[in-house]
């Protein structure tokens, strides 16, 4: 497992980020304890959690699993989705964020969080209050960095504006949705967090399994099941891309999780992918991501199956004069 720089921090992290929102879910105490045991074993220290996950669950068990080694880790969660029925016990205010922010340490049994996202935009709050409060936690030496995930290309920026005008902590990673059928991120938000040196580490590399070929048979899954994930994935159109995927890697005798990963990964403003399992049998082919040789040409192949987001000015004609050229 190689490692590399996280943003501007100056720190380094595993090439693979693990995503413990299964844990004290899909996966009980016991697998939990064994898919990180195989995640340390192969050189991860880079562990994402969220306090919604399993309402808190994931953050108690992560915390019970690292708390010997804390100092060799990189841990990250979030905030922002609702923490109880209170009005006020949900978004990005800094009441919000500074009582959330007790909380997970609580949770992870630790005296900072290394990596604090606000999980979605806050609409209702000025992104300056947001920034803010993040701030504040940085100064109580409770965060060391701050975050976003699933923020637009410009609230981002403006994010970052303020802050350096304001000698503030500066967001130093971004969390957004990026895999073969979800390639929006790399019209804006990849080239943003280029300019900015902001790490980046997406979620759901492998489309929450569509790529992996299980739904062209009779498995279940998510995207059966989980309403938000059929409606993410339910086009038909990214089951055809998927199904041109698996025969490209059956073709080519690559598995097509590891290899997903891998082409996330390739992309020059990817620090580390982030990878889920419910099972160390499941978790192995992710893991294995990092033996895949992703060249240049194998990714313009594989990305050759997709379809190509528009530019930001939807002026599409420039594409095709850009690859003729």
């Amino acid at each position: 497992m190689k490692t590399k720089l996280l943003g501007r921090t100056g720190i380094s992290v595993s090439e693979l980020c693990f995503g413990t929102m299964s844990f004290g879910g899909d996966a009980d105490e016991a697998t939990a304890a064994a898919m990180y045991k195989a995640c340390r074993d192969a050189g991860i220290n880079f562990f994402d959690c969220a306090n919604e996950y399993n309402k808190g669950r994931a953050e108690e068990i992560l915390g019970r699993l690292a708390k010997d080694h804390r100092d060799d880790l990189v841990l990250t969660t979030k905030c922002f989705n609702p923490t109880g029925p209170d009005v006020n016990a949900r978004g990005a205010s800094r009441r919000h964020v500074m009582r959330a922010v007790e909380a997970s340490l609580r949770r992870l049994q630790t005296d900072r969080i290394d990596v604090l996202f606000l999980h979605r935009f806050d609409p209702v709050t000025p992104i300056d209050e947001m920034m803010r409060a993040l701030e504040d936690m940085v100064r109580a030496g409770k965060v060391i960095y701050p975050a976003v995930s699933n923020w637009a290309a410009w609230q981002t920026q403006r994010a970052v504006d303020i802050q350096e005008r304001n000698n503030w902590a500066r967001l130093q990673v971004t969390q957004p949705m990026y895999s073969l059928v979800k390639r929006q991120a790399e019209v804006e938000i990849l080239p943003m967090a280029l300019a900015n040196s902001i790490g980046v580490i997406p979620y759901s590399p492998a489309a929450a399994g569509l790529l992996s070929g299980k739904y062209f048979g009779q498995a279940t899954g998510r995207l059966r099941t989980n309403k938000m994930y059929e409606a993410r994935y339910g086009d038909a159109w990214m089951f055809e891309v998927a199904e041109k995927y698996i025969g490209f890697c059956k073709q080519r005798g690559l598995h097509p999780v590891s290899t997903a990963i891998a082409w996330v990964a390739a992309h020059p403003a990817v620090t580390a992918p982030i990878v889920g399992a419910r099972t160390v049998e499941q978790l192995k082919d992710s893991l294995a991501s990092v033996t895949v040789a992703m060249t240049p040409e194998l990714r313009a192949e594989i990305t050759e199956l997709s379809r190509t987001p528009p530019p930001a000015t939807d002026r599409s004609e420039e594409l095709r004069t850009v690859k003729a050229a």
